[in-house]
């Protein structure tokens, strides 16, 4: 952005992620935007760091606090968090995540269950995601033997074989050994290539090791997959804004630090999700809950229109 100024070619700047730029630069773009009168708006995914320390992370939001950047926050808890950690400097407005596939999009045609969980992961191998113990626990547990994974990952560089090598390792011996797991890797796949790949599924794992809020986890449930996610940051309050119209996900604890027992409990929350799924689970999304989403994202645009709109103080 900062090789196109002067900043008059756009009137709202929506900010989502503050973590891979440096401090001076975001302050750059903060006081460009200000000399022009710009509105900027931060949507606080992650108000604690995924790939940074918290230190830096919070000098930004500090700087956008002290720049008087509304923050759009997910979900009520982690308003609440903000209001705590800036007081009464910062503006929050609380907009939930609303769907990832339209409710127009979701694949109608879903191969027929076959009574034997189909597991489905995708994304990145990042650190704040713990694929070794769900590909040791998914393969060797005693009531997953009729399960299979399915795996859509970001095409990996060096960098990321480099940063990631324990990860891709394991991943690629199991490959190797284990014909129930299928491992595809695209440039970057899209939401209408994950929404295909997870049509043949019937759950998503979301192995979080430390997050704040997922969009993960709403595509599980505008697909109908039935979620297996660790309890990390605010997801509880996620899925607290669709309490009622779906099933809650299954969830399992990474976070209070008793690390002996986290693997155990992935499995005892996969062995609950392949008998849930042996008895029928209902895999599609409802009409409820399609109704649910339609009302929720119009509610979600028009509160965004009010945000971007509002006279500049």
């Amino acid at each position: 952005m900062l090789e196109h100024r002067p900043f008059n070619w756009f009137d709202v700047l929506h900010l989502h992620h503050v973590e891979f730029d440096d401090l001076p630069t975001l302050k750059s773009v903060l006081s460009e935007c200000a000399r022009f009168r710009r509105r900027v708006i931060f949507t606080a995914h992650d108000i604690s760091p995924v790939f940074s320390g918290r230190i830096d992370y919070h000098r930004k939001l500090r700087a956008l606090v002290n720049a008087r950047v509304p923050f759009v926050c997910l979900t009520e808890a982690s308003g609440a968090e903000i209001r705590r950690r800036f007081g009464n400097q910062v503006e929050t407005v609380t907009i939930p995540h609303g769907y990832v596939v339209p409710p127009n999009a979701v694949p109608r045609h879903r191969p027929p269950g076959s009574g034997h969980a189909r597991y489905f992961l995708f994304g990145s191998l990042r650190d704040n995601r713990d694929i070794t113990t769900v590909l040791y626990n998914w393969r060797f547990g005693r009531h997953q033997h009729d399960t299979s994974l399915s795996m859509l990952l970001r095409a990996p560089g060096y960098i990321n074989l480099q940063q990631e090598h324990d990860r891709w390792a394991a991943l690629l011996a199991t490959a190797v050994a284990e014909p129930r797991l299928q491992v595809d890797v695209l440039p970057f796949p899209t939401d209408e290539e994950v929404a295909e790949t997870a049509s043949g599924c019937d759950a998503l794992i979301l192995p979080y090791r430390w997050g704040s809020h997922s969009g993960q986890l709403e595509l599980a449930f505008d697909l109908g997959l039935v979620p297996v996610a660790s309890a990390v940051g605010y997801l509880r309050d996620q899925y607290r804004c669709h309490t009622g119209v779906i099933d809650e996900p299954v969830w399992f604890d990474w976070s209070d630090g008793a690390e002996y027992a986290y693997g155990a409990r992935f499995l005892t929350a996969l062995d609950e999700v392949a008998e849930r799924l042996r008895k029928g689970h209902h895999l599609a999304p409802t009409k409820e809950f399609s109704e649910h989403r339609i009302k929720e994202h119009a509610a979600i645009m028009a509160t965004y229109l009010e945000v971007y709109t509002r006279p500049w103080t």
